[in-house]
């Protein structure tokens, strides 16, 4: 799982305090970018912010639903 996320975004902070906890329940690896300063990254992402992906596909934008990701690692697992 990716957390894209910028620096002095108070949605992404938000996502990011919600994956930690989540992490807790189930285990996942969390890689975090910060796309500042990367123009392509910026141009992808930041109107957008946060964006969560999963196994390199768009999951979450904006904000995550602690209950629709449970839903999302649960089905993973099962799989």
């Amino acid at each position: 799982m990716t957390l894209f996320h910028a620096n002095g975004c108070h949605l992404c902070e938000r996502v990011r305090s919600t994956l930690a906890e989540l992490q807790h329940e189930h285990e996942f690896d969390l890689s975090e970018v910060d796309i500042g300063g990367d123009e392509e990254l910026e141009a992808r992402y930041r109107e957008w912010l946060p964006v969560v992906e999963i196994d390199g596909r768009r999951a979450f934008v904006y904000h995550l639903q602690p209950a629709d990701l449970r839903r999302r690692l649960d089905a993973q697992a099962r799989a």
